[in-house]
């Protein structure tokens, strides 16, 4: 039996460092990719098969869907769009270069590499396509816009893919976790101070909050869960005869996608606004 390929995005810590180490423990041949070059090198000293992937340059993605092509000779069993990062601040804050930076890794890349890789599991007749949302890609939640705005529009590009590729033996499906333990929180608090002019903002007052929170050593949110969490949902949507469309991760996305259906837009907001207020103390 053929082993079978699976390319992961954003390895170098959190959600992807974990699938790639699990898939591999399951026997995959895991191709994992990060943006710096330290991190290959982490990745490779871990005894992962490696590869450098910077979803926001065009020639790096076409250097590293040939090296993968190259070692597998030409065939990709399944890709996880994992790579992702969340820009913080009001929408009011966030100018154009900021947002277009937002889209470009979430989005644009994300989706670039991936019509790279369609033409191969269409020629094998199979192939499985895993994309990373969020439970922000289901509701909006305060200073997250540029996050939310990238998620929204990657539910509605995955679900229009999904029945673009219907009987072509490509499955796809999406994760969307809600609080996960990782280096997102870290990371986004180090994007906003570089991009956002808080002491200038209408929101300065509202951004000592997002900044506590930001900076708060350990779990941020309740239900905040460790990233086999996702790895499970990983494994089904890719062994799965059926896998499903959407793959919910921890109660809070259980919770919104049920309150999404059922409350008035107004609740709704209420609900929201309320929840970050709290968070955001």
């Amino acid at each position: 039996m053929t082993t079978p390929s699976v390319l992961i995005t954003g390895c170098s810590s959190g959600i992807g460092l974990c699938v790639a180490h699990g898939l591999r423990q399951r026997g995959y041949r895991v191709f994992a990719s990060a943006r710096q070059p330290e991190d290959v090198a982490r990745l490779q000293g871990q005894g992962l098969e490696t590869l450098r992937l910077d979803l926001d340059d065009s020639v790096s993605i076409d250097q590293a869907v040939d090296e993968v092509l190259l070692r597998t000779g030409g065939t990709l069993d399944a890709l996880f769009n994992n790579a992702a990062y969340g820009q913080a601040g009001a929408v009011e804050d966030l100018s154009r270069a900021v947002l277009r930076a937002q889209f470009e890794t979430n989005l644009f890349g994300t989706q670039e590499l991936t019509n790279r890789i369609i033409p191969v599991m269409r020629a094998q007749g199979r192939g499985r396509l895993i994309y990373n949302s969020s439970l922000l890609g289901l509701v909006a939640m305060p200073y997250r816009g540029a996050y939310n705005a990238s998620k929204f529009a990657l539910e509605g590009l995955v679900d229009t893919l999904r029945l673009e590729l219907a009987g072509s033996g490509i499955q796809v499906a999406l994760i969307e976790p809600g609080p996960i333990k990782s280096r997102f929180r870290a990371n986004s608090l180090a994007g906003f101070r570089r991009t956002i002019d808080i002491d200038h903002s209408a929101h300065r007052d509202h951004y000592r909050g997002v900044l506590k929170r930001l900076e708060k050593v350990g779990p941020a949110a309740p239900f905040t869960l460790p990233p086999v969490a996702v790895l499970k949902r990983v494994i089904h949507a890719l062994e799965s005869p059926r896998p499903r469309r959407r793959y919910p991760v921890t109660v809070p996305t259980y919770l919104f996608a049920a309150a999404r259906r059922v409350l008035p837009y107004a609740a709704l907001d209420w609900l929201l606004a309320r929840i970050s207020r709290n968070e955001n103390r």
